[in-house]
């Protein structure tokens, strides 16, 4: 009797429910920030701005049961959390700004037709990843993510006053070491919970110390659920679906990595194929996003070092977490508890997962060969190029438009570094490479 895939494994409710709420804990400060941000720099009410994280927990969740789950072509069927992308934002807040809100979910359900149309031919690029690219990109994942555990582990907001004092990053340092001991001292069910249980104990050493605010349970509502187009009918003009499409590009790009990251920790050779059903899921995902008063989707790179460390590759869990997502945006209460669990606990616990990517993007690399090729060159400017962004933000301050919202994304960037060096370095085995993918479609 053979044995399903470890990412087709169906495992029992009380295990899918647990290990999915790991990740829902692991993405929920990350998810709500895009709907934060917006609204705050569209000058939204509090009423207006409660209804978009709303709209984005819900459809956040059905996002990730039309990736996970999958349909027809829809769907890479891999354990992907899917949230709103971060990529899109300042493109959002440039067309809100100058055209409308409505103007905006206008442009996000254009681009997502267009990334359905676009999901074939971007497929094709998957023959320019061989392992060197593939080992860089993924390490540039893993490193990108860490300024994000930095504020987290700094206490959310770095233009506070007690951002990143000692009592945070204790109970930072105090997450990783609890996190660390159940990983290590625990196997099965219980080890696989590490994060978890760090989340959960974190909380409690940060209620002892009346570190944690529940006062948002008791405002939340019950039940809230968001109306399609609420704020209005989206409009749809050139520029503005122009804008969104190139976003969407990156976020393609973003995709890419994060499917292929997968791909190696779960097992699951990443094909065409997959690539195509991923990218449609993505925009399927972004229509429905725009409908609903939310945004663009992709696949959210804090999940994956969370794969690496609980080492549970089913995407049923991954499912599970978008079912809890589903409760959450129709029943805000839920939301609202989630939201409780201090910044500096995540931070601690994305400490060990964030890491946990990077080590991925190491192993790979550790299989490529070096000696007697040019690899290391392009190991070397690639993880560098895709590294600048998150170093030192300001950079590419004098830039502007289009050319900025590239020149931001690390991960976009330092891909096409690696595809280009292993191009223009290593001619004759890029070119093999080639020919291999060719017969392999």
């Amino acid at each position: 009797m053979s044995h399903p895939h470890p990412v087709d494994q169906l495992l029992p409710v009380r295990q899918l429910v647990t290990y999915g709420l790991q990740h829902v804990l692991v993405l929920y400060a990350g998810a709500v920030a895009v709907p934060l941000i917006l609204g705050s720099a569209l000058g939204l009410s509090t009423a207006e701005v409660v209804l978009l994280i709303n709209a984005n927990l819900l459809t956040s969740g059905i996002a990730t049961l039309i990736q996970t789950l999958g349909f027809w072509r829809f769907g890479a069927r891999l354990p992907l959390v899917q949230a709103c992308s971060f990529i899109a934002l300042a493109p959002m807040i440039m067309i809100g700004k100058a055209y409308g809100l409505t103007e905006v979910f206008g442009a996000v359900i254009a681009a997502g037709v267009i990334t359905i149309a676009l999901a074939p031919v971007f497929s094709r690029l998957l023959r320019f990843f061989p392992p060197v690219v593939i080992g860089s990109l993924i390490t540039i994942i893993g490193i990108s993510l860490m300024p994000a555990a930095a504020i987290w582990l700094g206490g959310g907001n770095p233009g506070a006053e007690d951002f990143g004092k000692p009592a945070n990053l204790l109970l930072g340092l105090a997450t990783v070491a609890i996190t660390l001991v159940i990983h290590a001292r625990f196997s099965g069910f219980v080890g696989n919970l590490s994060v978890l249980i760090g989340l959960f104990a974190g909380s409690l050493i940060a209620a002892a110390f009346g570190m944690t605010d529940f006062s948002r349970v008791g405002q939340a509502a019950w039940f809230e659920l968001s109306a399609p187009m609420a704020f209005g009918a989206p409009q749809f003009s050139l520029t503005p679906i122009l804008i969104m499409t190139l976003a969407m590009l990156v976020i393609m790009a973003e995709t890419t990595g994060n499917c292929l990251a997968i791909g190696k920790l779960t097992g699951r050779t990443i094909t065409q194929r997959t690539l195509g059903d991923a990218f449609r899921a993505d925009g399927l995902s972004t229509m429905i996003g725009g409908l609903f008063n939310s945004f663009p989707y992709n696949a959210f790179t804090q999940n994956t070092g969370l794969i690496a460390l609980s080492n549970i590759k089913s995407r049923f869990v991954v499912a599970a977490a978008g079912g809890l997502m589903i409760l959450m945006g129709l029943f805000p209460k839920l939301g609202a508890l989630i939201a409780a669990v201090p910044t500096p606990v995540l931070g601690g616990c994305a400490i060990v997962m964030f890491g946990m990517t990077t080590v991925a993007g190491i192993q790979e690399l550790s299989r490529v060969r070096f000696e007697g090729t040019r690899n290391a060159l392009v190991v070397a400017v690639s993880v560098s190029v895709g590294v600048l962004p998150m170093s030192f933000p300001a950079l590419f301050e004098h830039f502007h438009g289009a050319l900025r919202l590239v020149l931001e994304s690390g991960i976009f960037l330092g891909a096409l570094s690696a595809i280009v060096l292993n191009l223009l370095l290593n001619r004759e085995e890029a070119a093999s490479q080639g020919d291999a993918a060719e017969l392999a479609d």
